[in-house]
Protein backbone atom coordinates (compact mmCIF):
# COMPACT_ATOMS: atom_id res chain seq x y z
CA UNK A 1 0.00 0.00 0.00
CA UNK A 2 1.08 3.24 -0.75
CA UNK A 3 1.08 6.20 1.77
CA UNK A 4 -0.31 9.44 1.55
CA UNK A 5 2.96 10.92 0.58
CA UNK A 6 3.77 8.72 -2.16
CA UNK A 7 0.45 9.71 -3.83
CA UNK A 8 -0.05 12.42 -6.61
CA UNK A 9 -2.32 15.37 -6.52
CA UNK A 10 -5.70 14.63 -5.86
CA UNK A 11 -8.41 16.58 -8.05
CA UNK A 12 -12.42 16.23 -7.61
CA UNK A 13 -13.50 14.45 -10.26
CA UNK A 14 -17.29 15.99 -9.61
CA UNK A 15 -15.66 19.65 -11.30
CA UNK A 16 -15.24 17.42 -14.61
CA UNK A 17 -18.98 15.85 -14.15
CA UNK A 18 -22.51 17.26 -14.97
CA UNK A 19 -25.49 16.21 -13.76
CA UNK A 20 -26.40 12.43 -15.71
CA UNK A 21 -29.41 14.17 -17.01
CA UNK A 22 -27.54 17.13 -19.05
CA UNK A 23 -25.07 14.29 -20.29
CA UNK A 24 -28.11 12.69 -21.52
CA UNK A 25 -29.22 15.39 -22.85
CA UNK A 26 -26.39 16.23 -25.37
CA UNK A 27 -25.89 12.32 -26.12
CA UNK A 28 -28.82 12.38 -27.63
CA UNK A 29 -28.50 15.58 -29.54
CA UNK A 30 -25.19 13.95 -30.75
CA UNK A 31 -27.06 11.17 -31.95
CA UNK A 32 -29.67 12.86 -33.53
CA UNK A 33 -27.66 15.02 -35.74
CA UNK A 34 -25.47 11.38 -36.49
CA UNK A 35 -28.15 9.05 -36.85
CA UNK A 36 -31.52 10.77 -37.37
CA UNK A 37 -30.72 14.51 -39.86
CA UNK A 38 -34.80 14.62 -39.67
CA UNK A 39 -35.05 14.51 -35.47
CA UNK A 40 -36.00 11.45 -33.71
CA UNK A 41 -33.32 10.37 -31.23
CA UNK A 42 -32.78 6.80 -31.71
CA UNK A 43 -32.08 6.40 -27.91
CA UNK A 44 -34.05 9.29 -26.72
CA UNK A 45 -35.22 8.86 -23.35
CA UNK A 46 -38.50 8.37 -22.80
CA UNK A 47 -40.84 9.84 -20.27
CA UNK A 48 -42.33 6.49 -18.66
CA UNK A 49 -41.32 2.67 -18.83
CA UNK A 50 -43.77 0.77 -20.80
CA UNK A 51 -44.75 -2.92 -19.65
CA UNK A 52 -44.47 -4.85 -22.45
CA UNK A 53 -43.03 -5.09 -26.24
CA UNK A 54 -46.00 -3.44 -28.03
CA UNK A 55 -46.08 -0.21 -29.59
CA UNK A 56 -45.90 2.06 -26.28
CA UNK A 57 -43.79 4.78 -27.98
CA UNK A 58 -41.63 7.76 -26.78
CA UNK A 59 -40.52 10.45 -29.12
CA UNK A 60 -42.10 11.46 -32.56
CA UNK A 61 -40.25 10.45 -35.37
CA UNK A 62 -39.70 13.44 -37.87
CA UNK A 63 -40.05 12.56 -41.73
CA UNK A 64 -37.36 12.01 -43.47
CA UNK A 65 -35.45 9.87 -40.85
CA UNK A 66 -34.88 6.62 -41.60
CA UNK A 67 -38.39 5.12 -39.41
CA UNK A 68 -40.59 6.44 -41.76
CA UNK A 69 -44.07 5.87 -40.37
CA UNK A 70 -44.81 5.84 -36.38
CA UNK A 71 -43.46 6.68 -33.56
CA UNK A 72 -40.24 5.51 -31.49
CA UNK A 73 -40.23 2.86 -28.73
CA UNK A 74 -38.43 4.13 -25.91
CA UNK A 75 -35.97 1.08 -26.85
CA UNK A 76 -34.69 2.49 -30.37
CA UNK A 77 -37.05 0.86 -32.67
CA UNK A 78 -40.16 2.73 -34.85
CA UNK A 79 -43.85 1.39 -34.15
CA UNK A 80 -43.36 0.99 -37.57
CA UNK A 81 -40.64 -1.57 -36.95
CA UNK A 82 -42.73 -3.60 -34.29
CA UNK A 83 -45.79 -3.59 -36.42
CA UNK A 84 -44.25 -5.21 -39.43
CA UNK A 85 -42.07 -7.57 -37.17
CA UNK A 86 -44.80 -8.94 -35.23
CA UNK A 87 -46.37 -9.08 -38.93
CA UNK A 88 -43.70 -11.53 -40.00
CA UNK A 89 -43.61 -13.51 -36.27
CA UNK A 90 -47.48 -14.01 -36.91
CA UNK A 91 -46.53 -15.99 -40.64
CA UNK A 92 -43.65 -18.53 -38.23
CA UNK A 93 -44.13 -21.67 -37.10
CA UNK A 94 -42.96 -23.30 -33.74
CA UNK A 95 -39.85 -24.38 -35.37
CA UNK A 96 -39.21 -21.08 -36.47
CA UNK A 97 -39.74 -19.06 -33.31
CA UNK A 98 -37.28 -20.96 -31.75
CA UNK A 99 -34.47 -20.78 -33.97
CA UNK A 100 -34.99 -16.96 -34.37
CA UNK A 101 -34.43 -16.19 -31.17
CA UNK A 102 -31.11 -18.59 -31.15
CA UNK A 103 -27.58 -16.76 -32.09
CA UNK A 104 -25.25 -20.01 -32.55
CA UNK A 105 -21.56 -20.75 -32.42
CA UNK A 106 -18.94 -22.92 -34.01
CA UNK A 107 -15.30 -24.25 -33.57
CA UNK A 108 -12.47 -23.47 -36.22
CA UNK A 109 -12.12 -21.11 -39.62
CA UNK A 110 -14.70 -23.02 -41.67
CA UNK A 111 -18.16 -21.82 -41.44
CA UNK A 112 -19.86 -24.27 -43.25
CA UNK A 113 -21.49 -26.29 -41.00
CA UNK A 114 -22.93 -23.27 -39.08
CA UNK A 115 -24.37 -21.89 -42.05
CA UNK A 116 -25.94 -25.02 -43.04
CA UNK A 117 -27.24 -24.67 -39.00
CA UNK A 118 -28.46 -21.52 -39.43
CA UNK A 119 -30.77 -22.79 -42.37
CA UNK A 120 -31.82 -26.13 -40.40
CA UNK A 121 -32.80 -24.16 -37.61
CA UNK A 122 -33.80 -20.84 -38.43
CA UNK A 123 -31.20 -19.26 -36.80
CA UNK A 124 -30.88 -15.71 -36.38
CA UNK A 125 -27.32 -15.43 -36.70
CA UNK A 126 -23.89 -16.48 -35.47
CA UNK A 127 -21.41 -15.01 -33.30
CA UNK A 128 -17.41 -14.57 -34.27
CA UNK A 129 -15.33 -15.83 -31.80
CA UNK A 130 -11.29 -15.57 -31.44
CA UNK A 131 -10.99 -18.93 -33.64
CA UNK A 132 -13.23 -18.48 -36.21
CA UNK A 133 -11.63 -15.36 -37.36
CA UNK A 134 -9.49 -16.35 -40.69
CA UNK A 135 -5.93 -15.01 -40.21
CA UNK A 136 -3.24 -14.53 -43.30
CA UNK A 137 0.40 -16.24 -43.37
CA UNK A 138 0.92 -14.04 -40.67
CA UNK A 139 -0.98 -14.06 -38.51
CA UNK A 140 -3.38 -11.02 -38.98
CA UNK A 141 -6.48 -10.78 -39.89
CA UNK A 142 -7.71 -11.34 -43.36
CA UNK A 143 -10.67 -8.91 -43.99
CA UNK A 144 -11.88 -10.09 -47.12
CA UNK A 145 -12.13 -13.49 -45.79
CA UNK A 146 -13.82 -12.26 -42.47
CA UNK A 147 -16.03 -10.54 -44.85
CA UNK A 148 -16.99 -13.45 -46.89
CA UNK A 149 -18.00 -15.24 -43.60
CA UNK A 150 -20.50 -12.72 -41.72
CA UNK A 151 -21.83 -12.36 -45.88
CA UNK A 152 -22.20 -16.03 -45.44
CA UNK A 153 -24.30 -16.01 -42.27
CA UNK A 154 -26.41 -12.87 -43.89
CA UNK A 155 -27.24 -15.07 -46.86
CA UNK A 156 -27.99 -18.13 -44.98
CA UNK A 157 -30.73 -16.21 -42.68
CA UNK A 158 -32.03 -14.61 -46.42
CA UNK A 159 -32.09 -18.22 -47.60
CA UNK A 160 -34.85 -18.62 -45.31
CA UNK A 161 -37.16 -16.20 -46.23
CA UNK A 162 -36.09 -13.45 -44.31
CA UNK A 163 -35.85 -10.21 -45.06
CA UNK A 164 -34.40 -8.81 -41.68
CA UNK A 165 -30.42 -8.98 -41.23
CA UNK A 166 -28.55 -11.69 -39.35
CA UNK A 167 -27.79 -11.23 -35.82
CA UNK A 168 -23.73 -11.28 -36.65
CA UNK A 169 -22.13 -10.70 -33.37
CA UNK A 170 -18.20 -10.25 -31.50
CA UNK A 171 -16.87 -9.59 -28.59
CA UNK A 172 -14.70 -5.92 -29.55
CA UNK A 173 -14.84 -4.23 -26.21
CA UNK A 174 -11.05 -2.80 -26.55
CA UNK A 175 -8.19 -3.82 -23.91
CA UNK A 176 -8.04 -7.50 -23.95
CA UNK A 177 -11.57 -8.53 -24.86
CA UNK A 178 -10.65 -7.97 -28.79
CA UNK A 179 -11.53 -10.74 -30.95
CA UNK A 180 -10.41 -8.80 -34.20
CA UNK A 181 -6.87 -7.78 -33.97
CA UNK A 182 -4.48 -6.22 -36.68
CA UNK A 183 -4.88 -4.67 -39.00
CA UNK A 184 -8.01 -3.79 -37.15
CA UNK A 185 -7.10 -1.11 -34.79
CA UNK A 186 -6.41 -1.58 -31.50
CA UNK A 187 -8.24 0.38 -28.65
CA UNK A 188 -7.30 0.61 -24.85
CA UNK A 189 -9.11 -0.85 -22.08
CA UNK A 190 -12.55 1.07 -21.37
CA UNK A 191 -10.60 1.94 -17.90
CA UNK A 192 -9.33 4.13 -20.11
CA UNK A 193 -12.51 6.31 -20.33
CA UNK A 194 -13.28 6.30 -16.89
CA UNK A 195 -9.74 7.99 -16.33
CA UNK A 196 -10.14 10.54 -19.37
CA UNK A 197 -14.24 11.08 -17.53
CA UNK A 198 -15.15 12.91 -21.15
CA UNK A 199 -18.02 10.78 -22.67
CA UNK A 200 -18.13 12.91 -25.97
CA UNK A 201 -14.53 11.17 -26.50
CA UNK A 202 -16.22 7.63 -25.43
CA UNK A 203 -18.82 8.41 -28.48
CA UNK A 204 -16.68 9.06 -30.96
CA UNK A 205 -14.25 5.94 -30.27
CA UNK A 206 -16.71 3.68 -30.12
CA UNK A 207 -18.30 5.07 -33.25
CA UNK A 208 -14.61 4.23 -34.81
CA UNK A 209 -14.02 0.72 -33.49
CA UNK A 210 -17.54 -0.53 -34.28
CA UNK A 211 -17.69 1.61 -38.21
CA UNK A 212 -14.47 -0.81 -38.56
CA UNK A 213 -16.58 -3.97 -37.53
CA UNK A 214 -19.55 -2.95 -39.93
CA UNK A 215 -17.18 -2.92 -42.52
CA UNK A 216 -16.47 -6.00 -41.81
CA UNK A 217 -20.50 -7.07 -41.65
CA UNK A 218 -21.20 -7.16 -38.26
CA UNK A 219 -24.40 -6.13 -36.92
CA UNK A 220 -23.98 -6.71 -33.22
CA UNK A 221 -20.96 -6.53 -30.62
CA UNK A 222 -21.10 -7.24 -27.15
CA UNK A 223 -20.39 -4.24 -25.84
CA UNK A 224 -20.17 -1.87 -23.42
CA UNK A 225 -19.34 -3.48 -19.87
CA UNK A 226 -21.27 -1.12 -17.33
CA UNK A 227 -20.19 -3.56 -14.67
CA UNK A 228 -18.83 -1.93 -11.53
CA UNK A 229 -15.55 -2.93 -10.36
CA UNK A 230 -14.86 -3.75 -6.66
CA UNK A 231 -11.14 -3.15 -7.61
CA UNK A 232 -8.31 -6.50 -7.05
CA UNK A 233 -11.10 -8.63 -5.97
CA UNK A 234 -12.68 -8.79 -9.23
CA UNK A 235 -11.64 -10.80 -11.32
CA UNK A 236 -13.58 -10.94 -14.42
CA UNK A 237 -14.17 -7.43 -15.19
CA UNK A 238 -11.04 -5.57 -14.03
CA UNK A 239 -10.25 -2.68 -16.42
CA UNK A 240 -13.24 -3.55 -18.66
CA UNK A 241 -15.13 -1.59 -16.58
CA UNK A 242 -15.14 2.13 -16.61
CA UNK A 243 -14.60 2.91 -13.07
CA UNK A 244 -15.88 1.89 -9.52
CA UNK A 245 -18.16 5.05 -9.42
CA UNK A 246 -21.73 3.85 -10.33
CA UNK A 247 -22.62 7.50 -10.97
CA UNK A 248 -19.28 7.94 -13.63
CA UNK A 249 -20.37 4.16 -15.42
CA UNK A 250 -23.78 5.16 -15.83
CA UNK A 251 -22.91 8.70 -17.13
CA UNK A 252 -20.37 6.53 -19.95
CA UNK A 253 -22.87 3.11 -21.08
CA UNK A 254 -24.94 5.01 -22.87
CA UNK A 255 -22.46 7.34 -24.54
CA UNK A 256 -20.73 3.82 -25.66
CA UNK A 257 -24.20 2.90 -27.27
CA UNK A 258 -24.20 6.02 -28.81
CA UNK A 259 -21.66 5.88 -30.98
CA UNK A 260 -22.07 2.32 -31.55
CA UNK A 261 -25.63 2.97 -33.30
CA UNK A 262 -24.30 5.96 -34.76
CA UNK A 263 -21.62 3.32 -37.02
CA UNK A 264 -25.13 0.50 -37.32
CA UNK A 265 -23.85 -1.83 -34.97
CA UNK A 266 -25.90 -2.74 -31.92
CA UNK A 267 -24.95 -2.44 -28.72
CA UNK A 268 -24.83 -5.29 -25.68
CA UNK A 269 -24.86 -3.58 -22.48
CA UNK A 270 -23.79 -6.14 -20.20
CA UNK A 271 -24.25 -7.77 -17.22
CA UNK A 272 -27.05 -7.64 -15.30
CA UNK A 273 -27.05 -8.24 -12.43
CA UNK A 274 -23.64 -6.59 -12.19
CA UNK A 275 -20.08 -8.97 -12.25
CA UNK A 276 -17.70 -6.38 -11.31
CA UNK A 277 -18.89 -7.12 -7.63
CA UNK A 278 -18.47 -11.17 -7.48
CA UNK A 279 -15.35 -12.74 -6.51
CA UNK A 280 -15.73 -15.67 -9.12
CA UNK A 281 -15.69 -15.79 -12.90
CA UNK A 282 -18.86 -16.65 -14.44
CA UNK A 283 -16.90 -18.46 -17.64
CA UNK A 284 -15.54 -20.93 -14.73
CA UNK A 285 -18.05 -20.90 -12.06
CA UNK A 286 -21.26 -19.89 -11.08
CA UNK A 287 -20.34 -16.71 -8.96
CA UNK A 288 -22.48 -16.03 -6.27
CA UNK A 289 -23.75 -12.00 -5.52
CA UNK A 290 -24.17 -11.93 -1.47
CA UNK A 291 -24.97 -7.82 -1.35
CA UNK A 292 -28.53 -7.10 -0.11
CA UNK A 293 -30.98 -5.53 -2.57
CA UNK A 294 -30.69 -1.78 -1.67
CA UNK A 295 -26.79 -2.57 -2.34
CA UNK A 296 -27.15 -3.79 -5.44
CA UNK A 297 -29.71 -1.12 -6.58
CA UNK A 298 -27.22 2.01 -5.39
CA UNK A 299 -23.88 -0.13 -6.88
CA UNK A 300 -24.54 -2.80 -9.37
CA UNK A 301 -27.64 -1.48 -10.85
CA UNK A 302 -27.16 2.10 -10.88
CA UNK A 303 -25.50 2.07 -14.66
CA UNK A 304 -28.30 -0.38 -15.95
CA UNK A 305 -31.27 2.21 -14.81
CA UNK A 306 -29.08 4.67 -16.51
CA UNK A 307 -28.85 2.67 -19.39
CA UNK A 308 -32.35 1.90 -19.59
CA UNK A 309 -33.12 5.77 -18.93
CA UNK A 310 -31.56 6.48 -21.99
CA UNK A 311 -33.14 4.04 -23.68
CA UNK A 312 -30.21 1.43 -25.18
CA UNK A 313 -31.71 -1.26 -27.29
CA UNK A 314 -30.00 -4.68 -25.90
CA UNK A 315 -29.03 -5.55 -22.30
CA UNK A 316 -26.71 -8.78 -21.49
CA UNK A 317 -28.16 -10.86 -18.90
CA UNK A 318 -25.10 -12.74 -16.85
CA UNK A 319 -24.93 -16.01 -14.93
CA UNK A 320 -24.72 -14.63 -11.23
CA UNK A 321 -26.45 -15.95 -8.60
CA UNK A 322 -28.27 -13.34 -6.82
CA UNK A 323 -28.77 -14.77 -2.92
CA UNK A 324 -31.37 -11.90 -2.17
CA UNK A 325 -33.67 -12.76 -5.56
CA UNK A 326 -33.26 -16.52 -6.19
CA UNK A 327 -30.71 -18.40 -4.49
CA UNK A 328 -28.65 -20.89 -6.26
CA UNK A 329 -29.89 -19.91 -9.54
CA UNK A 330 -28.07 -18.52 -11.99
CA UNK A 331 -29.49 -15.09 -13.62
CA UNK A 332 -29.84 -16.24 -17.06
CA UNK A 333 -32.76 -18.69 -16.37
CA UNK A 334 -34.42 -16.90 -13.43
CA UNK A 335 -37.56 -15.01 -13.79
CA UNK A 336 -36.86 -12.96 -10.51
CA UNK A 337 -33.61 -11.38 -12.27
CA UNK A 338 -35.27 -10.57 -15.46
CA UNK A 339 -38.41 -9.13 -13.48
CA UNK A 340 -35.45 -6.88 -11.63
CA UNK A 341 -34.27 -6.09 -15.09
CA UNK A 342 -37.32 -4.68 -16.26
CA UNK A 343 -38.26 -3.37 -13.44
CA UNK A 344 -35.48 -0.72 -14.02
CA UNK A 345 -37.32 0.67 -17.00
CA UNK A 346 -35.77 -1.53 -19.93
CA UNK A 347 -38.42 -2.84 -22.50
CA UNK A 348 -35.57 -3.65 -24.70
CA UNK A 349 -34.00 -6.92 -26.17
CA UNK A 350 -32.26 -9.10 -23.38
CA UNK A 351 -29.64 -11.66 -24.71
CA UNK A 352 -28.16 -13.73 -22.50
CA UNK A 353 -24.87 -13.95 -22.32
CA UNK A 354 -22.97 -17.14 -23.59
CA UNK A 355 -24.61 -20.22 -22.40
CA UNK A 356 -22.22 -22.50 -23.10
CA UNK A 357 -20.32 -20.83 -20.01
CA UNK A 358 -19.48 -23.19 -17.28
CA UNK A 359 -21.87 -21.23 -14.75
CA UNK A 360 -24.89 -22.66 -16.48
CA UNK A 361 -23.66 -25.06 -18.44
CA UNK A 362 -22.90 -27.02 -15.28
CA UNK A 363 -26.31 -26.81 -13.82
CA UNK A 364 -27.78 -27.45 -17.35
CA UNK A 365 -25.34 -29.19 -20.00
CA UNK A 366 -26.22 -29.18 -23.57
CA UNK A 367 -29.73 -27.10 -24.62
CA UNK A 368 -31.65 -27.64 -21.16
CA UNK A 369 -31.04 -24.16 -20.30
CA UNK A 370 -32.79 -22.56 -23.57
CA UNK A 371 -36.27 -23.02 -23.11
CA UNK A 372 -35.53 -22.20 -19.29
CA UNK A 373 -34.00 -18.81 -20.30
CA UNK A 374 -36.63 -17.98 -22.83
CA UNK A 375 -39.44 -18.99 -19.91
CA UNK A 376 -37.54 -16.57 -17.45
CA UNK A 377 -37.34 -14.04 -19.77
CA UNK A 378 -35.03 -13.75 -22.10
CA UNK A 379 -35.48 -12.61 -25.83
CA UNK A 380 -32.43 -13.94 -27.28
CA UNK A 381 -30.17 -17.32 -26.64
CA UNK A 382 -26.19 -16.63 -26.95
CA UNK A 383 -24.21 -19.77 -27.86
CA UNK A 384 -26.23 -22.71 -26.58
CA UNK A 385 -24.03 -25.17 -26.45
CA UNK A 386 -26.01 -27.86 -28.69
CA UNK A 387 -28.14 -25.69 -31.23
CA UNK A 388 -29.44 -28.67 -32.29
CA UNK A 389 -30.42 -30.00 -29.09
CA UNK A 390 -31.23 -26.72 -27.67
CA UNK A 391 -33.92 -26.07 -30.68
CA UNK A 392 -35.70 -29.28 -30.01
CA UNK A 393 -36.19 -28.43 -26.16
CA UNK A 394 -37.97 -24.96 -27.05
CA UNK A 395 -40.16 -27.11 -29.34
CA UNK A 396 -40.43 -29.54 -26.88
CA UNK A 397 -41.38 -27.23 -23.92
CA UNK A 398 -43.70 -25.51 -26.61
CA UNK A 399 -45.27 -28.78 -27.34
CA UNK A 400 -45.28 -29.40 -23.22
CA UNK A 401 -46.67 -26.45 -21.94
CA UNK A 402 -43.39 -25.38 -20.50
CA UNK A 403 -42.60 -22.45 -21.98
CA UNK A 404 -46.10 -20.52 -23.37
CA UNK A 405 -46.15 -19.54 -26.68
CA UNK A 406 -46.95 -16.15 -25.74
CA UNK A 407 -43.40 -16.05 -24.61
CA UNK A 408 -41.92 -17.09 -27.52
CA UNK A 409 -43.85 -15.08 -29.77
CA UNK A 410 -42.83 -12.02 -27.85
CA UNK A 411 -39.23 -12.80 -27.64
CA UNK A 412 -38.96 -13.37 -31.65
CA UNK A 413 -40.83 -10.06 -32.49
CA UNK A 414 -38.39 -8.34 -30.38
CA UNK A 415 -35.40 -9.88 -32.03
CA UNK A 416 -37.19 -9.09 -35.21
CA UNK A 417 -38.01 -5.53 -34.61
CA UNK A 418 -34.45 -4.90 -33.23
CA UNK A 419 -33.04 -6.25 -36.58
CA UNK A 420 -35.22 -4.43 -38.64
CA UNK A 421 -34.20 -1.36 -37.16
CA UNK A 422 -30.21 -2.01 -37.08
CA UNK A 423 -31.17 -2.93 -40.99
CA UNK A 424 -32.03 1.20 -41.01
CA UNK A 425 -29.45 2.18 -38.69
CA UNK A 426 -26.79 0.71 -40.97
CA UNK A 427 -28.55 2.09 -44.09
CA UNK A 428 -27.03 5.61 -42.94
CA UNK A 429 -24.10 5.05 -41.29
CA UNK A 430 -20.57 5.09 -42.62
CA UNK A 431 -18.03 2.17 -42.79
CA UNK A 432 -14.54 1.82 -42.29
CA UNK A 433 -11.78 -0.15 -43.81
CA UNK A 434 -9.43 -2.03 -40.67
CA UNK A 435 -6.84 0.46 -39.53
CA UNK A 436 -8.25 3.73 -40.45
CA UNK A 437 -8.50 4.78 -36.57
CA UNK A 438 -5.14 4.92 -34.90
CA UNK A 439 -5.10 8.41 -34.53
CA UNK A 440 -8.40 7.95 -32.43
CA UNK A 441 -7.08 5.62 -30.39
CA UNK A 442 -4.41 7.55 -29.64
CA UNK A 443 -6.13 10.63 -28.75
CA UNK A 444 -7.95 8.19 -26.52
CA UNK A 445 -5.35 7.19 -24.64
CA UNK A 446 -3.47 10.34 -24.41
CA UNK A 447 -7.19 11.86 -23.07
CA UNK A 448 -6.63 8.78 -20.05
CA UNK A 449 -3.36 8.28 -19.44
CA UNK A 450 -2.32 9.19 -15.28
CA UNK A 451 0.62 9.81 -13.18
CA UNK A 452 -0.03 8.01 -9.55
CA UNK A 453 3.25 9.37 -8.20
CA UNK A 454 6.69 10.90 -9.31
CA UNK A 455 7.03 13.91 -11.06
CA UNK A 456 3.97 15.36 -13.48
CA UNK A 457 5.39 17.08 -16.06
CA UNK A 458 9.46 16.97 -17.70
CA UNK A 459 11.84 14.49 -19.60
CA UNK A 460 11.99 11.59 -16.99
CA UNK A 461 14.07 9.26 -19.19
CA UNK A 462 16.87 11.41 -20.67
CA UNK A 463 17.22 9.46 -24.39
CA UNK A 464 17.58 5.82 -22.78
CA UNK A 465 15.36 3.19 -21.97
CA UNK A 466 15.89 -0.50 -20.40
CA UNK A 467 12.43 -2.49 -20.20
CA UNK A 468 11.39 -4.80 -17.50
CA UNK A 469 9.04 -7.70 -18.15
CA UNK A 470 6.08 -7.38 -21.00
CA UNK A 471 4.65 -9.44 -23.42
CA UNK A 472 6.68 -9.55 -26.78
CA UNK A 473 4.41 -7.50 -28.24
CA UNK A 474 4.13 -4.83 -25.13
CA UNK A 475 8.42 -4.25 -26.02
CA UNK A 476 7.90 -4.20 -29.33
CA UNK A 477 5.28 -1.19 -29.22
CA UNK A 478 7.25 0.29 -26.44
CA UNK A 479 10.39 0.28 -28.37
CA UNK A 480 8.73 1.65 -32.06
CA UNK A 481 7.35 4.22 -30.03
CA UNK A 482 10.30 5.35 -28.09
CA UNK A 483 12.09 5.05 -31.68
CA UNK A 484 10.01 7.77 -33.30
CA UNK A 485 10.85 9.88 -30.27
CA UNK A 486 14.57 9.18 -30.43
CA UNK A 487 14.84 7.63 -27.27
CA UNK A 488 17.11 4.78 -27.28
CA UNK A 489 15.92 1.57 -26.03
CA UNK A 490 18.73 -0.65 -24.22
CA UNK A 491 20.61 -2.17 -21.19
CA UNK A 492 21.70 0.65 -19.28
CA UNK A 493 18.94 3.03 -19.48
CA UNK A 494 16.00 4.26 -17.18
CA UNK A 495 14.37 1.37 -16.44
CA UNK A 496 10.82 0.90 -17.36
CA UNK A 497 8.29 -1.74 -16.02
CA UNK A 498 5.52 -3.15 -18.41
CA UNK A 499 2.51 -3.98 -16.07
CA UNK A 500 0.09 -6.33 -17.68
CA UNK A 501 -3.23 -7.67 -16.05
CA UNK A 502 -0.76 -9.95 -14.05
CA UNK A 503 1.58 -7.96 -12.46
CA UNK A 504 5.44 -8.06 -12.74
CA UNK A 505 7.07 -8.48 -9.38
CA UNK A 506 10.04 -6.07 -10.41
CA UNK A 507 12.15 -2.98 -9.64
CA UNK A 508 12.55 -0.33 -11.53
CA UNK A 509 12.50 3.70 -12.15
CA UNK A 510 9.35 3.75 -14.02
CA UNK A 511 6.09 1.67 -13.67
CA UNK A 512 3.72 1.70 -16.51
CA UNK A 513 0.45 -0.23 -15.97
CA UNK A 514 -0.98 -1.72 -19.57
CA UNK A 515 -4.41 -2.74 -17.69
CA UNK A 516 -5.89 -2.52 -14.58
CA UNK A 517 -4.16 0.04 -12.12
CA UNK A 518 -4.21 -2.00 -9.21
CA UNK A 519 -1.46 -4.49 -10.85
CA UNK A 520 1.12 -1.72 -10.87
CA UNK A 521 0.89 -2.59 -6.87
CA UNK A 522 3.97 -5.48 -7.87
CA UNK A 523 6.53 -3.62 -9.11
CA UNK A 524 8.43 -1.51 -6.76
CA UNK A 525 9.16 2.29 -8.54
CA UNK A 526 9.05 5.53 -7.11
CA UNK A 527 7.51 6.43 -10.96
CA UNK A 528 3.60 5.05 -11.70
CA UNK A 529 1.66 5.59 -14.59
CA UNK A 530 -1.48 3.93 -15.44
CA UNK A 531 -1.34 4.09 -19.09
CA UNK A 532 -4.98 1.61 -19.18
CA UNK A 533 -3.74 -0.02 -22.24
CA UNK A 534 -1.18 -2.07 -24.88
CA UNK A 535 -2.14 -0.67 -27.93
CA UNK A 536 0.19 1.05 -30.08
CA UNK A 537 -1.52 4.37 -29.42
CA UNK A 538 -1.34 3.98 -25.39
CA UNK A 539 2.18 3.40 -25.84
CA UNK A 540 2.89 6.33 -27.67
CA UNK A 541 0.98 7.83 -25.43
CA UNK A 542 3.16 6.82 -22.72
CA UNK A 543 6.35 7.90 -24.38
CA UNK A 544 5.50 11.41 -24.85
CA UNK A 545 4.63 11.76 -21.37
CA UNK A 546 7.84 9.73 -20.20
CA UNK A 547 9.85 12.49 -22.78
CA UNK A 548 8.10 15.47 -21.59
CA UNK A 549 6.40 16.07 -25.28
CA UNK A 550 3.10 15.86 -22.92
CA UNK A 551 1.01 15.82 -20.05
CA UNK A 552 -1.28 13.29 -18.44
CA UNK A 553 -4.61 14.47 -18.29
CA UNK A 554 -6.35 11.48 -17.05
CA UNK A 555 -7.52 10.74 -12.98
CA UNK A 556 -7.79 7.84 -11.39
CA UNK A 557 -11.27 6.09 -11.92
CA UNK A 558 -10.98 3.86 -8.85
CA UNK A 559 -9.60 3.85 -5.44
CA UNK A 560 -7.08 1.55 -5.33
CA UNK A 561 -3.69 0.64 -3.79
CA UNK A 562 -3.90 3.69 -1.43
CA UNK A 563 -4.81 5.84 -3.68
CA UNK A 564 -7.95 8.22 -4.27
CA UNK A 565 -10.17 7.98 -6.96
CA UNK A 566 -9.45 11.33 -9.15
CA UNK A 567 -5.77 10.94 -8.21
CA UNK A 568 -3.45 12.53 -10.86
CA UNK A 569 -1.78 15.50 -12.03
Amino acid sequence: MKSAAHRANTGDRSHRRGSRQAGLAVLTVLFLSACTPGGGSPIAPSATAPTSSGPSASATVTPGSTATAGTRLPWGPSTKNYDDAAAAVAGMTTEELAGQVMVGFYAGTDPAGQEQAIRDLHLAGSIVMGDNVPLTADGAVDPVAMTAVTRGFTEAVAADGRTWPAVVSVDQEGGQVARLGSPLTSWPTPMTYGAANDPALLETSMAAMNSELAGLGFTMNHAPSVDVTTGPDDPTIGARAYSDDPELVGELGPAAVTGMLAAGVLPSVKHFPGHGSVPADSHLELPVQTASLAQLEDRDWAPFRAAADAGVPVMMMGHIAVEALDPGVPSSVSAPNYDALRDLGFDGVVVTDALNMAAVEQLYPGGEAAAQALAAGADLLLMPTDAYAAHAGIVAAIQDGTLPGERLTEAATRVVTLMMWQAELAADAETAAPGDHGPASENASAAGITVLSGACEGDLLNGTASIVGGTAADVERFTAAAAERGVTVGAGGTSVALVGADGAGATADIAVGLDAPWALDTVDAPVEIAAYGNSPGAFAAVLDVLTGAASAPGRLPVATMGYDAGTGC
